[in-house]
């Protein structure tokens, strides 16, 4: 015969409440692969007068204590959002004997170590396969199948509002206001959309892939970003011209003695299957020396994808770890590592400037940027989205140093004709046009 399995849960939001729904229609499914049975016991929340979900008023509480004193629940969803009180909440219940799920991002890419520290100490487990990416299975993956390889680089969409904002933007010649507009109103973006659309949601994400791809432990503050605000509409039209579109890319590479992380709008040739990842999709593209080039692909947010990342885990752990002891969810200890200055990294580049429509501006514009030791590849002039007598100019570069172009830049401003420097991204791959 099986046991009951007692859940626990902190909070009932959208995530949680997409487990809340779930968990029923898949009791049956869990005994028949585990022979045991969950049942959801308590579920934290602010307001216990508030009904929700169709939960008893014996399973709701306000007190977190009532779910780690409880000592039928063996394993506690957290699903509260936020770093604060979710990170001390998961270290009390990890204390207390009781393994974790956890869907924070933050907390995972702020404080995962030292929660795995407390796991192991602890003789639990904490798992967070709905950290990153939503419906994607990749943690497990990270975690268990590409053991053999030593992976090399992590590039990714990993935003399914920022995606879902450029994707509008390309397909249809608006505004970023008007795509973010339209997002917050199918509810992909919050009334507040600054952690997603300048790359804060995406950089925690990356923080956590790398902990588990390379073992190193990076601080998501480390890692060079660059939001999606200046995105201008005429950037995707000249990206078009030119075979790219625009993603917001979430980039690793391991180096010799350092990785290089950052999440940046990027170009991404229209042949590459990230460019053909759209809407709220999510990817990720791992490489290491054995599996050469592997891309997963899915949904990236939201109560349903991620309600069921976050019950995988639960099935993982009833069928495999529960009542065995702690579980390494990491590669190996994670190990310190130097975040390499992306000013060493060499990409193509696009920039996009201002200028006045007269004879020798080019010229100009391409000695200063040859005294930086930067080329140019190709070149687009257009009048449609100037004012006066001033023009649009596009460049792409040949391969450079991120300080060359960025100090180039600063001699370019210098010239009499520009008026401005409009927008600066790179350009994903390191193939010569």
């Amino acid at each position: 015969m099986g046991q009951k399995i007692g859940i626990g849960m902190l909070g009932a939001g959208n995530v949680g409440g997409g487990v809340v729904n779930a968990l029923p229609k898949l009791k049956d499914r869990y005994f028949d692969l585990t022979n045991n049975e969950l049942e959801l016991l308590k579920v934290l929340v602010r307001d216990i007068n508030k009904k929700r979900l169709g939960l008893s008023n014996s399973q709701l509480t306000s007190e977190i204590d009532e779910v780690i004193s409880d000592k039928r629940i063996q394993i506690v969803i957290e699903v509260l959002g936020n770093e604060q009180p979710a990170c001390e909440y998961i270290k009390k219940c990890l204390e207390a004997g009781k393994y974790v799920v956890t869907a924070n991002k933050e907390v995972m890419a702020k404080h995962g170590a030292e929660l795995l520290e407390v796991a192991h100490k602890n003789n639990v487990a904490i798992f967070f396969e709905a950290s990153v990416g939503g419906g994607i299975p990749i943690i497990g993956p990270l975690m268990r199948d590409f053991g053999a390889n030593k992976l090399t680089s992590v590039t990714a969409i990993i935003n399914g509002t920022t995606n879902f904002i450029l994707t509008k933007m390309s397909e249809g010649d608006i505004s970023f206001e008007k795509a973010l507009s339209e997002a917050q109103s199918l509810g992909y973006a919050e009334p507040d959309p600054s952690s997603d659309v300048e790359g804060i949601d995406a950089a925690y994400k990356l923080a956590i892939l790398c902990s588990l791809a390379f073992g190193f432990d990076v601080d998501p503050y480390s890692i060079d970003r660059q939001g999606i605000r200046s995105v201008a509409e005429q950037d995707f039209r000249y990206a078009h011209d030119l075979g790219y579109t625009i993603k917001l890319l979430s980039t690793a590479r391991l180096m010799d003695e350092s990785i290089s992380v950052s999440v940046k709008p990027t170009l991404i040739n229209l042949n590459k299957p990230l460019a053909k990842v759209d809407g709220v999709l999510n990817a990720i593209q791992i490489e290491g020396d054995l599996i050469d080039q592997v891309m997963f692909v899915g949904p990236g947010a939201g109560s349903q994808p991620t309600a069921s990342a976050v019950l995988a885990d639960v099935l993982e752990l009833v069928r495999n770890h529960l009542d065995r002891g702690s579980y390494s969810v990491s590669r190996g200890s994670l190990k310190s590592m130097s975040v390499q200055s992306n000013s060493n990294v060499q990409s193509r580049y696009y920039l996009r400037l201002i200028v006045q429509d007269q004879v020798g501006v080019l010229a100009e514009i391409a000695q200063s940027l040859g005294n930086q030791g930067v080329s140019i590849a190709s070149m687009i002039q257009s009048g449609e989205f100037s004012v006066g007598d001033t023009v649009e100019l596009v460049l792409t570069t040949h391969l450079a140093h991120e300080s060359a172009i960025l100090s180039a830049i600063e001699h370019v401003k210098k010239i009499n004709a520009v008026q401005e420097v409009g927008n600066i991204f790179p350009i994903d791959g390191v193939e010569e046009v």
